[in-house]
């Protein structure tokens, strides 16, 4: 299997929406929206495969924004890295996706483009914007009639995480391709949406029960939270081999290791969920990013409560999530519930 390198790539900031819990507008400030122009984007494309050819990686790019289709060189992107034969995906928003948009994106290889639901109807379009949970099952069927796999991602908070195991059944009956979720990230330490350890391992345990019912369905549930590898382990579903290395990170969360953002600016953060930034990929060399500018975000032995579970090397939660709670990536994960003597 390719040992994937994955860049999530936000080529804009303008956007169809202003979702409240989105990390470009969630605090209603006064921010320039960004458009990176397209000297920029060829180099920082050819940064980031440079960066990969000289770690030994397979590129994978996740082009979004903002809604990255509102780009002037949207499709000029999408026919470069389709030339130079790179895998990549789409996470964008459902309003701009007609029959030819779709045809387009399939003939171009694009291999996924992500939407999101946010919950049903109601609470979805309180998020986003009034209509947007219709149109996007509408255009679920419009890329997977083209081709193109349609997933659909949630981010779930005490707001909706009673909607979740619904929804569920809605992606099912859509024919969904992939469907995944993650936790709401406070954006500033003021806000409140948090979900306590046990309402949250309530709820993984309530959508595995309805991931083994859609077993044999057509939408493929991926595991996103890390925080799965804890409910699985305990459930004995998920062992340890005893012969890896002690001093090896196997799994768990890929900043670090496998994974940056770059913004419209050239901006790169180690994750584009909490403040991380390392470098710009204008001015500097992706790979040297990488190499010397991370090494905080793999001091493992600092996880304060992580650090002292056996599943550190396959889980650390989500460090962002952490640091939307109090500031410090380190601090523990406000939603694991395993004790830590």
């Amino acid at each position: 299997m390719a040992d994937f390198f994955a860049f999530q790539w936000h080529i804009l900031d303008d956007c169809d929406q202003r979702c409240k819990h989105c990390y470009i507008f969630s605090e209603e400030n006064d921010k320039e929206l960004i458009t990176m122009g397209w000297e920029d984007m060829e180099k920082v494309f050819d940064n980031c495969i440079d960066m990969c050819e000289k770690t030994g990686r397979t590129p994978y790019f996740s082009i979004t924004g903002g809604d990255p289709i509102l780009h002037p060189n949207f499709w000029q992107l999408l026919e470069k890295i389709h030339d130079e034969g790179v895998y990549y995906n789409i996470m964008g928003n459902p309003f701009h996706i007609t029959d030819e948009v779709a045809k387009r994106l399939n003939d171009l290889g694009c291999r996924q483009y992500q939407l999101s639901l946010d919950g049903l109807r109601e609470t979805h379009d309180y998020f986003r914007k009034p209509g947007s949970f219709d149109i996007t099952l509408e255009k679920i069927k419009t890329l997977q009639d083209a081709g193109v796999r349609a997933s659909i991602m949630s981010t779930v908070s005490k707001t909706n995480i009673d909607e979740i195991p619904e929804l569920i059944d809605v992606v099912v009956e859509n024919n969904v391709g992939l469907f995944s979720f993650a936790r709401y990230c406070p954006t500033s330490i003021e806000k409140s949406a948090q979900m306590s350890p046990q309402e949250y391992k309530d709820l993984l345990e309530n959508v595995w029960q309805k991931y083994q019912d859609y077993n044999d369905s057509n939408t493929f549930f991926t595991l996103k939270d890390h925080l799965w590898t804890l409910f699985l382990y305990e459930k004995g579903l998920y062992n340890i081999d005893p012969n890896l290395k002690d001093d090896v990170i196997y799994d768990g969360c890929n900043c670090g290791n496998s994974h940056l953002t770059i913004l419209p600016s050239g901006d790169v953060f180690a994750c584009r969920r909490m403040d991380s930034k390392v470098g710009n990929a204008l001015t500097e060399s992706m790979y040297d990013i990488f190499l010397n500018k991370m090494d905080d975000y793999r001091r493992f032995e600092n996880f304060e409560k992580c650090s002292k579970c056996e599943l550190l090397r396959f889980c650390r939660g989500c460090p962002a999530v952490s640091y939307g709670t109090t500031h410090d990536m380190y601090s523990a994960d406000p939603q694991c519930w395993m004790e830590i003597e």
